[in-house]
């Protein structure tokens, strides 16, 4: 994900307008009063979920049910006792350098507690990083400034934690906390996705719905972090989450056909597709479901040559690798998380008869922005898996990147 790239002029200019937006804070090199309050953003783990859905329960009856069921009660207390050993460590590394530290979850998570922060901790996995990114969005904060998102994984061994600081720290909090305060890293500016509905039906639609909480409770969405979507007088409105990682757009149910309409930057032409649905993707969330939605396998290669090895009579490729090639074909998906540009992949997409109507769209490629329209039934616009909008027949959404919504991290590599 730290990975570097370069993409020309266009891109480096791109990469000085983030730059010089953001590089006005620093933690640790004047003066360590310019980091005063940490707000840890703690996992949900599985066993506090279970109690929170089973609310009316004592333990001894919750541990019941989870047994009876044959669901493993030990391992899901070991693990939260896990994650639990390593928040606590990396509270009090923050409180021994006299700093204020509160903790809150994705329940009790608001806008007054991320006013009050200079920087958000999560501590968890990537779900739980892009929790906290997503509510430190400058919509939330009404404009006013970004906070610096760092994260902790709290089990390496199972989780990747690719958003997070390197797998050494999990273990090694102390050493972490005392480099930032020694502005011992580098700022990283990762992109994020603006996502702006068109027209002027957008405000007969519903609220959007919490993924994360309706797991918990199948309730009406509730608004815990305003101010709500930014209107325009065309009827268009901004929405206040930025994706971090990508836009998911299609029917909920994943056996229907998405029927969407594409525009891919200013072009004339608008393409009519049919497939599994559309996943548009920064460089931080190219290394995630992107990757996975197009990686090469090793036996997709080999069945590749042996079909040029039957058309050319080549007996060349016998020395060829295909892990190598399938390797070397996967990286080249993974693009950096400042670079500007979406790239879109449209999922099982239907290539025959008329589809897609005109010929031509590839299935993958870069573009600044996205236009799209739904023909859908019952369909969705999912924010980093977690904010869900109703984006059914007549829905139009603009998809695009502003240097001004990237998120401020670190690298500590």
């Amino acid at each position: 994900m730290f990975k570097t790239q370069h993409f020309g002029l266009i891109v480096a200019g791109c990469k000085n307008v983030f730059q010089s937006a953001f590089t006005t804070r620093s933690f640790g090199s004047t003066s360590k009063a310019k980091l005063r309050r940490v707000l840890v953003v703690s996992k949900l783990t599985r066993l506090e979920f279970e109690k929170t859905r089973d609310q009316a329960l004592s333990d001894e009856r919750l541990e019941q049910k989870i047994r009876d069921r044959g669901s493993d009660y030990d391992a899901m207390k070991y693990y939260h006792h896990l994650h639990k050993d390593v928040e606590e460590d990396v509270i009090k590394s923050f409180q021994d350098e006299s700093l204020e530290v509160r903790v809150v979850n994705r329940i009790s998570i608001n806008k007054d507690t991320l006013r009050w922060a200079d920087m958000l901790v999560p501590i968890g996995g990537d779900g739980t990083f892009l929790l906290a990114a997503g509510r430190a969005s400058p919509f939330m904060l009404d404009g006013a400034r970004q906070i610096p998102v760092v994260g902790f994984n709290s089990d390496p061994r199972r989780s990747e934690g690719r958003l997070m600081l390197p797998k050494y720290y999990s273990t090694n909090v102390n050493d972490a906390v005392k480099r930032i305060l020694a502005g011992e890293y580098r700022w990283m500016h990762r992109s994020r996705i603006r996502i702006t509905l068109i027209g002027s039906t957008t405000t007969e639609r519903p609220p959007p719905i919490d993924l994360h909480e309706y797991n918990v409770s199948p309730v009406e969405h509730r608004e815990v972090l305003g101010p709500r979507d930014t209107q325009h007088q065309s009827g268009s409105r901004i929405l206040p989450y930025l994706a971090l990682n990508e836009v998911f757009i299609g029917e909920m149910l994943s056996a229907r056909v998405s029927h969407l309409h594409l525009r891919i930057d200013k072009s004339d032409i608008v393409t009519k597709t049919k497939s599994s649905g559309l996943c548009v993707s920064t460089g931080t969330g190219s290394t995630s479901w992107l990757t996975s939605m197009n990686r090469l396998s090793t036996s997709n290669v080999k069945d590749l040559i042996e079909i040029i090895k039957r058309r050319s009579n080549a007996s060349s490729l016998n020395g060829i690798d295909p892990e190598a090639i399938s390797e070397d074909y996967n990286k080249n998906l993974v693009f950096s998380p400042d670079d500007p540009r979406l790239c879109y992949s449209i999922r099982e997409q239907i290539c025959v008869g008329v589809w897609p109507n005109p010929k031509g769209l590839e299935s993958r490629g870069f573009a600044r922005q996205i236009t799209v329209k739904s023909k859908c039934i019952d369909a969705s616009l999912v924010i980093d898996g977690s904010i869900a909008y109703n984006f059914n027949d007549g829905a139009k959404a603009l998809l695009e990147v502003h240097p001004e919504d990237a998120l401020l991290t670190i690298d500590m590599n």
